[in-house]
């Protein structure tokens, strides 16, 4: 049975932090608000910020399915919302040649039926059990084109399709939708005017060291602290990609991994693959600037004390 839907945003901040997603009051109010309207809420910002992480603690938390439509160049209706079942469907037409044939019209209503409808994730988001809509998460939508988009402003307005052969299906309770984008490119107005918006940015320190704890149980709380200071300062430097949420997990397990109770510069070289992804990044850090960087942390955590 699906979890009652928060009644406050106190409620909203419990359920994600109840979850392990550590959020502020601002996300919390925005997707209280969209849970509470039933609107899309369209979650804006850098890669590795933790927008699909929402999706996946909301389904979590209120025990809800999670539907994943993964955005990508091409992206059309036959793999998105639905396809018919081509082979099947020409196996029933020789069948009823085979036997004397049938009317055409009779034919043609057998073909386009219920069982030989493929559903996809937008049709499976609309089809849910009653009192138990799934989250729908499109996620990365920057990847598809302008048609894509346009195809789904029916589906964020009305929650319905329409497939010609059948006529409209609309979800008897609305999915809880949330729509993600790196803002590789910039997504039509009309669709965001369906949508709460919320930018999610980089956390601060505290917010990103308590991530940490939560996500890397068994990192020394040391290290903890000296590996998010790293990262934040990183983050202030002119990167081809500066490193996120994901990214910090990432290292504090590695560097858990290899049982390290502090930075020091070999390791940060030897590590810098699971923080940056991009050469450039690594040879620039890897090059002495990361030297001065830890140096910096290590003064900025010792005077703190």
């Amino acid at each position: 049975m699906a979890q009652a839907l928060p009644q406050s945003i106190d409620e909203t901040l419990t359920l994600l932090n109840d979850n392990d997603y550590v959020a502020g009051r601002d996300l919390a109010t925005v997707v209280f608000l969209s849970l509470r309207m039933h609107r899309p809420l369209f979650l804006e910002g850098e890669a590795g910020v933790g927008k699909t992480e929402i999706a996946k603690v909301l389904a979590k938390g209120l025990d809800r399915p999670l539907i994943r439509l993964q955005c990508y160049e091409g992206l059309d209706v036959a793999s998105a919302v639905y396809e018919w079942n081509y082979p099947a469907q020409m196996l029933e037409i020789r069948m009823a040649e085979a036997t004397g044939g049938t009317e055409r019209g009779l034919i043609e209503k057998g073909i386009f039926s219920d069982r030989y409808l493929i559903r996809r994730p937008v049709l499976q988001a609309l089809e849910s059990e009653a009192g138990r809509a799934p989250v729908f998460l499109i996620d990365e939508l920057d990847r598809t084109d302008e048609a894509f988009e346009a195809f789904l402003l029916e589906v964020l307005s009305d929650f319905q399709v329409t497939i010609p052969e059948i006529g409209t299906i609309k979800a008897e309770e609305p999915p809880i939708v949330i729509i993600t984008t790196n803002r590789t490119r910039e997504i039509h107005d009309a669709l965001k005017r369906r949508c709460l918006y919320h930018w999610v940015d980089y956390p601060q320190a505290e917010r990103e060291l308590e991530i940490v704890r939560r996500k890397v149980p068994g990192c020394n709380a040391d290290l903890s602290r000296e590996v998010v200071a790293y990262v934040q300062r990183l983050r202030t430097i002119d990167l081809f990609k500066n490193p996120g949420v994901a990214e910090t997990i990432d290292w504090a397990s590695a560097l858990t991994e290899l049982d390290r109770m502090a930075l020091d510069p070999q390791t940060v070289s030897d590590t810098l693959g699971t923080l940056l992804k991009y050469q450039e990044d690594i040879a620039r850090i890897g090059s002495g600037e990361g030297r001065k960087l830890l140096d910096a942390v290590k003064a900025d955590l010792a005077a703190a004390e």
